[in-house]
């Protein structure tokens, strides 16, 4: 069965071609799969009866199956462990903000990246995510605000507005899907998400952002730092070996000259391993050739790290040092923590 969520619009125009239809009809389906949202392919109607009966033969829309759903304290967070349908799982977050809801989207079954600080690194890598499989998160969380009763903590009642690819895996390791999902996710005729509104995050794979800036994509680009010289990213984020920072950099403002836009540097705040002021200065010093916003992130508890997150008043004065060279920066709200939903925490059994 052909997963029609796989499909990109031009991917749908092709399919009905090649069974001797008009591309036209992809118009009227697209809008069946992305405004109406249906939960069945037989529910696709006002089509040609022939179309129609090839189209429930040979297609489905399948969404991933909830096994569980975790509630944090304060109400702003939930969790859901997702079975897809070749039996592996994943994790999705929804977060509730003041007037807007966000969805932290996985694009594969673990990681393979293996930053030390991490649950999906530590995990290992299963399998990339198809097209369809990045989109059924996102679906599954716009249905889900759509069917359940207002709440000023959680966001819901309204429709998803920000998409966050900041799950498991890393979406430049699975680039096409990735993209294939984002043309999904802002075509015009279906959800029509902004792209200003999706966010993804990389440790660092340096043909990727090279090739998002070729390819003009105008999602928002963060790049996992950690560390401002290689020897102490090397220790936190293993891909560092493969592209080192005089690499990585060039490639960011090789990204900024040709999308003319910031990036957002994550910047994981461990106690006595990259919180002190000398490696703030660092930090400065690194960024101030590139248009640059800094995100701090004290660290989130994982079973396999005993790093501790960066106390209050260190964190406060990192920020303040960065201020110095004319960095904004932002200390990241935390949330989810108490269900394992904070950032560097998804991680499964497979």
């Amino acid at each position: 069965m052909i997963n029609l969520y796989d499909l990109s619009y031009p991917a749908l125009e092709n399919l009905l071609q090649s069974w001797g239809f008009s591309p036209y009809h992809a118009g009227r389906i697209w809008a069946y799969l992305y405004q109406e949202q249906v939960a069945a392919v037989a529910a696709i109607t006002e089509l040609r009866p022939d179309l129609r009966e090839r189209l429930v033969a040979e297609t489905a829309v399948p969404l991933p199956h909830p096994h569980l759903d975790t509630h944090s304290s304060d109400g702003f967070t939930r969790k859901f462990l997702l079975a897809l349908a070749d039996g592996q799982t994943i994790e999705t977050v929804l977060m509730g903000f003041k007037g807007r809801a966000t969805a932290c989207v996985s694009t594969q079954v673990g990681c393979a990246m293996g930053c030390v600080f991490c649950a999906t690194g530590q995990m290992g890598f299963t399998r990339h995510l198809t097209a369809g499989e990045i989109v059924g998160q996102v679906l599954f969380i716009d249905r889900l605000l759509q069917a359940t009763n207002p709440s000023a903590n959680s966001g819901q009642g309204q429709r998803l507005r920000n998409i966050v690819l900041m799950g498991m895996g890393e979406p430049l390791h699975n680039y096409e899907a990735t993209m294939t999902a984002v043309d999904i996710l802002t075509h015009p005729k279906g959800m029509a998400i902004a792209p200003r509104h999706i966010t993804l995050s990389t440790v660092g794979v340096v043909p990727g952002i090279v090739r998002l800036a070729d390819e003009g994509r105008q999602v928002r680009l963060a790049v996992s730092l950690h560390g401002a010289t290689d020897a102490e990213r090397q220790a936190l984020v293993p891909p560092a070996r493969r592209w080192p920072l005089a690499e990585l950099l060039d490639a960011c403002r090789y990204y900024t000259q040709k999308r003319k836009r910031h990036i957002f540097f994550e910047w994981t705040l461990i106690e006595d391993k990259n919180d002190a002021p000398e490696q703030a200065h660092a930090l400065g010093q690194l960024l101030q050739t590139i248009p640059a916003h800094v995100n701090l992130i004290p660290l989130n508890p994982t079973p396999g790290y005993e790093g501790l997150p960066t106390a209050r008043p260190s964190v406060k004065q990192f920020q303040a040092i960065l201020t110095t060279y004319g960095i904004p920066s932002t200390v990241r709200q935390r949330r989810g923590i108490d269900i394992a939903a904070g950032c560097g925490q998804l991680k499964v059994l497979t």
